[in-house]
């Protein structure tokens, strides 16, 4: 099919060198033409999620960063620590594109009929490599707006959509009756008490400030427990009491929270015993690290029996266990609440070139509850 793109686009790279240097970068790269299935997306949003910033930055510290190049194509360099450096060893040398999510409009397809219909269409697509001004993808990957619905809209229609989506589906398979969320304010922490009324399922949110109880009870949470408070113990405990919640999804990773959780499951499931036991309830208690906002470790102290568990949780993993008529409904389901439940609002929009630049770099790297930004690679 003709296309409306141009040979070549900016993308933003971030690269890692061999003496230590994390390099950001924008790169002229050049716009394949698709193959029968495949179609070429200009993309106009794409946001940044917590989960793009360990690609993105690597580890580093961006306070020292070392910003440079001109106003159309800025430049970021930060020296990495030694001990970041061991764990990056798989990618020395690579400069990789970044970005998870995003939307766009279809400007070139292939010849196969089923992308030949997207040309012109607004999509959401999960394939990586977003922060970019045209993305080719296969037909299949792209999710279809609604008619009249702007890229932005959409941009973030699987990371967090699919999160919540996947954490109740675990809640369920693993046989739990409610969860527990922490950084409840975030716009995931947002779209779960959304989905969790639809669905009549009980959750518990964790928070850190009146502020952030305040506005998820205003959109209908009504257990929300502030981890600052005094009273955040016992406030926990009574929450799991009332909602029989013994599964939590923890955003924070590291510090004390986790052991906290496990610890007030423990009191509320003993308090329901008739029996006592030495070694606690019986009762399957399950905290999943799905983020790290903490990077500092997880720190455990042993006052929750012997029925628990601590591991790790990733949407991806939920995804490939889920049969491809299942995910195909669940991608429905986004597409049909993605101006209500599933509705994303952002802090900022910031161009690809904006991005590199302090302001902005400072801004979405503190990984803030509540605050999200969205890139806009089409606007330079």
């Amino acid at each position: 099919m003709a296309t409306s793109a141009p040979s070549s686009g900016l993308e933003l790279r971030s690269l890692v060198s061999d003496d230590g240097v994390l390099e950001l970068s924008l790169v002229e790269s050049p716009v394949v033409d698709p193959t029968a299935t495949q179609v070429v997306v200009g993309v106009k949003a794409a946001p940044i999620n917590p989960s793009d910033l360990g690609l993105l930055l690597a580890g580093a510290d961006v306070g020292a960063a070392d910003f440079g190049g001109t106003a159309e194509r800025p430049t970021v360099r930060i020296t990495l620590e030694a001990r970041t450096m061991r764990s990056l060893a798989g990618r020395v040398g690579k400069s990789l594109p970044v970005g998870n999510e995003g939307a766009g409009v279809v400007v070139s397809t292939g010849s196969d009929p089923t992308a030949k219909a997207l040309l012109g269409k607004a999509v959401a697509i999960a394939g990586g490599a977003m922060y970019a001004e045209y993305r080719c993808v296969d037909a299949s990957q792209c999710l279809v707006l609604p008619e009249g619905m702007p890229p932005k809209v959409g941009a973030s229609s699987f990371v967090n959509p699919m999160t919540t989506l996947g954490m109740i589906g675990t809640m369920r398979n693993e046989g739990h009756k409610g969860l527990i969320h922490t950084a409840a304010a975030s716009n995931l922490g947002q779209m779960l008490v959304k989905l969790c009324n639809e669905e009549h399922v009980a959750l518990v949110n964790v928070v850190r400030t009146p502020a952030q109880e305040q506005l998820l009870r205003s959109i209908g949470a009504t257990h929300v427990c502030n981890s600052t408070a005094p009273t955040f113990m016992s406030d926990l405990i009574d929450a799991i009491g009332d909602t029989g919640a013994t599964i939590a999804f923890d955003a924070v990773g590291g510090g004390p929270l986790a052991s906290q959780i496990l610890t007030c499951m423990e009191a509320a499931s003993v308090a329901s015993m008739t029996d006592y036991s030495r070694y606690g309830s019986t009762t399957h208690k399950q905290v999943y690290i799905y983020g790290g906002l903490d990077t500092g470790p997880t720190v455990l102290t042993r006052s929750f029996g012997f029925a628990w568990g601590l591991g790790g949780w990733l949407v991806s993993s939920f995804l490939q266990s889920v049969s491809p008529a299942e995910f195909q409904a669940l991608r429905q389901r986004v597409v049909a609440g993605l101006d209500s439940t599933f509705a994303s609002s952002y802090t900022k929009e910031v161009s690809l070139a904006e991005a590199l630049r302090p302001a902005a770099l400072a801004g979405y790297s503190k990984k803030a509850t509540g605050e999200k930004y969205l890139v806009t690679p089409g606007s330079r």
